[in-house]
């Protein structure tokens, strides 16, 4: 029943328009390129930014306060398989980008803990595809290295001292 069903989550992946984006996507494959594909959909008017994907997906932080205190925690009330889904992603995309592998070794030296930053690097992607998707195009390294070159990135100048 399983092997149907995959090939039938293939067939349908490979006749949707933004399969190119989804296929650019260092580190996705051909398991979570079709679920990532489904987390942004097809309408592109269902999100007027990056910032609500990452809500609804439960990869934004909440931050709380009370009075003087005030604490940070992940979020509760989201789609779980959705969330899992950016997060396995977030951490196969470390072997497969630059960047992505600089990032996580700049929050390693740190002391962040392991999932932290796995989901803090997923935050990350969310804004950057939702960016390719938006301009429906493919993810490219190189110019996001480029970009990060411009804005005189600190993560830069991480991966090169290391």
């Amino acid at each position: 029943g399983i092997e149907s069903l995959d090939k039938v989550i293939k067939k349908a992946y490979k006749a949707q328009d933004d399969k190119v984006i989804f296929d650019s996507l260092p580190g996705a494959g051909p398991q979570l390129s079709p679920r990532l594909l489904v987390a942004f959909g097809s309408n592109r008017d269902r999100y007027n930014d990056a910032s609500e994907l990452q809500k609804y997906a439960g990869i934004a932080p909440v931050i709380e306060r009370s009075g003087k205190k005030t604490w940070t925690h992940w979020r509760y009330s989201c789609p779980t398989f959705l969330r899992q889904t950016f997060v396995e992603w977030a951490g196969f995309s470390i072997r497969y980008s630059f960047w992505a592998k600089a990032y996580y070794e700049q929050q390693k030296s740190k002391g962040k803990p392991h999932n932290s930053i796995i989901r803090s690097l997923a935050f990350k992607w969310i804004r950057i595809v939702f960016r390719c998707w938006k301009t429906n195009t493919p993810y490219d390294e190189s110019k996001y290295l480029e970009a990060l070159k411009r804005r005189g990135s600190p993560l830069l100048k991480f991966a090169v001292n290391s």
